[in-house]
């Protein structure tokens, strides 16, 4: 899929708020500064189309974009730590779980985890959740780049043993990394192959 367009739609709290105008929505979330917003960049091939911030916990509405007047990205709040008290964190708790549980147009949710880390129990608490409620949804690994092919073979061959316990059949996985573009092109290319099958 060539992104020709990437235009910012609006940002919600509810999903009675989200852009009038329908079309399919896919999904990017992930732990709080586990680089969402660099990786929607490099998708779209717009710097600063997402807001890319060091501090954890920046993107605290729902944001579409809408790509080639077809489909919407969208950038859900981070999940886990973010700079906030606990009324804060609750509060973007209720927006992400609205999003999820509530926008009919959702069709794929992109859930982002640092290669460079183990699964932590958010991470399988959020994934185990989205099993409960029939969340179709894909597993993206970010900063693939920082570390070596074997190693990373081996840390996602860790982390898919760990889901196992839980687990009969694996979402569908992407190893990419904003820096170098590495998995921006299989990802386009399963939305695209998704879109077709709508």
């Amino acid at each position: 899929m060539i992104i020709k367009q990437a235009l910012f739609a609006g940002s919600s709290q509810r999903t009675d708020q989200k852009p009038k105008t329908r079309h399919p929505e896919f999904a990017f979330i992930g732990r709080s500064n586990v680089g969402k917003s660099s990786l929607i960049n490099r998708l779209c091939n717009q710097k600063g189309l997402a807001h890319t911030s060091a501090t954890p916990g920046k993107t605290q509405l729902v944001n579409h974009f809408l790509i080639n007047d077809a489909w919407y990205l969208v950038d859900l709040p981070g999940y886990g730590y973010a700079r906030m008290g606990k009324k804060g964190r609750e509060k973007l708790q209720d927006i992400i779980s609205d999003y999820i549980l509530h926008s009919e147009d959702l069709v794929l949710l992109f859930v982002l985890l640092d290669a460079r880390h183990d699964l932590q129990a958010i991470d399988r608490d959020f994934i185990t959740e989205l099993g409960n409620e029939g969340v179709p949804f894909a597993l993206t690994y970010t900063k693939c780049d920082k570390l070596g092919p074997n190693a990373l073979k081996a840390q996602v061959a860790r982390n898919e043993e760990v889901l196992r316990e839980n687990w009969e059949e694996l979402p569908p996985t992407f190893c990419t990394s904003a820096e170098t573009g590495q998995g921006r092109e299989e990802i386009l290319n399963y939305i695209e192959t998704i879109l077709k099958q709508l």
